[in-house]
């Protein structure tokens, strides 16, 4: 696949300048190059949006946006091997995740074009005679900043609210996936009814661009997903402009097991909760909370569980978990995890750095009680996990609680009725029972606290798109008697 060359894509052309290497994170190989930008196309993206927004029938038109998508959609059904190849290929996961991640893009696609022909509003009388009509409006341009991990979903999910509301559009890949995102966006650019300018699209590898559409006050709307402190830089780069903010943010999920549970079959379902993306994702397991009845064996079976699972080339059979993004990230990681263990107050299964090509890592389990250290609280974006002891129902959200984040956890139980309590007290925008890492387009995702602003996916993420207008009129009544 070195051929490939991916351009910009700036008021409904292609628009190429010096090329970038994408690289396979298993083999170190070049997968193809893009057209690295910065400055200036994020500009030239800005204004063309703007233009579109303010002169084109986008806005005004839903039929139109829902045909669009559902063409987009059925153009991706037949590429469906190809994608989850390439996404492998540049981000590491195994082929069945990445094909996976491309028929839930898809399928969330689909989603908001049948979204697209119903955002309505509603109708007050407040006073006889007096209309209050609440119109819900598209903010204008959006930009999406989409992350390297799950490039396909990560990408549907803040593009295609923004699209079904009327929104025009910019989005910024990460480099290391830009390839995909070309792949999985070409149907869309190319289509022959969406006005030039309402999809937009630059790639860089530094961080220019993105800043400047934080600061642009041409920019109406920031969707962004990635860590807390970078989500912090984006909402003071905003201020000033008092933008419209979608954030999910970093967390620390928790998954709290109770003695009733079948502790086997929960110890390899949450094995792939921590490794799934090789442990780089926002939602995968970092802690685990077991009741004092069955610690030990929670303990035991997880380590066994994460010890036997295949580790290697996503493009590879029988691959459960493939290497992080780059050398550089599994370096830095690592060092993390070195750091953890040296204060954990056990060590259960210590990973390592295989001896061969590639980002590769291998899990790390430890036990520690103390929620406090740093390594209980800070979100270490790779395959480790801690294991703590709870003594009763009480106990265990008072620990899972103790965090700054509140994105995501589990709870794995028989009991209906204790699994539902403890769902209930536990601060996290999700939280699933006897599961761990479902996420559907039409159920509404986002963080409690330090995770995030708004949520993405379902119905409510047309809001973070939206603007409510209140328009008033008082025509008065026909006269009575």
């Amino acid at each position: 696949m070195e051929q490939i060359i991916t351009p910009h894509w700036i008021d409904g052309a292609a628009v190429h300048t010096i090329a970038a290497g994408s690289i396979d994170p298993a083999t170190s190989a070049v997968v193809g190059r893009f057209a690295a930008g910065g400055v200036p196309e994020a500009q030239a993206c800005v204004a063309a949006a703007r233009r579109a927004f303010e002169a084109s029938d986008w806005p005004l038109a839903p039929r139109l946006r829902q045909r669009v998508m559902l063409d987009w959609a059925a153009a991706l059904r037949p590429r469906v091997d190809a994608l989850a190849e390439l996404l492998t290929r540049e981000n590491g996961k195994p082929l069945a995740a990445s094909r996976g991640e491309v028929l839930g893009s898809i399928s969330e696609i689909e989603y908001y074009a049948g979204l697209t022909r119903h955002i309505p509003g509603h109708v007050l009388e407040p006073e006889p005679g007096v209309l209050s009509t609440m119109t819900r409006e598209p903010a204008g341009v959006a930009a999406v900043i989409v992350p390297w991990n799950a490039p396909g979903i990560l990408l549907v999910r803040g593009l295609c609210p923004a699209l079904a509301a009327g929104c025009t559009t910019v989005v910024k890949p990460a480099h290391q996936t830009a390839l995909f995102n070309a792949a999985l966006l070409d149907p869309l650019l190319r289509h022959p009814q969406i006005p030039p300018g309402v999809v937009n699209v630059f790639a860089e590898t530094g961080h220019d661009g993105a800043k400047l559409l934080a600061t642009h006050a041409e920019v109406d709307v920031i969707c962004f997903t990635g860590s807390t402190a970078v989500g912090k830089e984006i909402m003071r780069a905003a201020a000033d402009t008092m933008k419209k903010l979608s954030l999910e943010l970093g967390g620390k999920s928790c998954a709290i097991v109770l003695p009733d549970a079948d502790i086997d079959a929960v110890a390899q379902k949450l094995a792939a909760g921590v490794t799934i993306i090789a442990g780089q994702q926002c939602t995968a397991v970092r802690r685990v909370l077991a009741h004092a009845d069955c610690f030990d064996a929670m303990k035991a079976a997880l380590a066994k569980a994460l010890d036997a699972l295949a580790i290697g080339n996503g493009l590879d059979d029988g691959i459960a978990m493939g290497p992080l993004i780059d050398i550089p990230s599994r370096d830095r990681i690592a060092a993390q995890i070195a750091k953890a263990c040296e204060q954990a107050d056990e060590v259960v299964l210590r990973g390592t750095i295989p001896d061969r090509p590639g980002a590769f890592l291998t899990p790390t389990l430890v036990h520690h009680q103390d929620t406090h250290a740093f390594f209980m609280q800070e979100e270490i974006f790779g395959p480790f996990v801690s294991i703590e002891r709870f003594e009763d129902e009480a106990e265990a959200v008072q620990r899972a609680n103790h965090t700054t984040f509140g994105l995501s956890a589990s709870v794995w139980t028989n009991d209906g009725a204790a699994g539902l309590r403890l769902a209930r007290a536990l601060r996290n925008g999700t939280v699933w029972i006897n599961e761990h890492n479902k996420l559907f387009p039409e159920a509404e995702t986002g963080g409690f606290r330090q995770s995030g602003i708004g949520r993405l996916h379902g119905y409510d993420a047309l809001a973070d798109f939206t603007e409510l207008k209140h328009i008033y009129q008082a025509p008065g009544v026909v006269a009575r008697g």
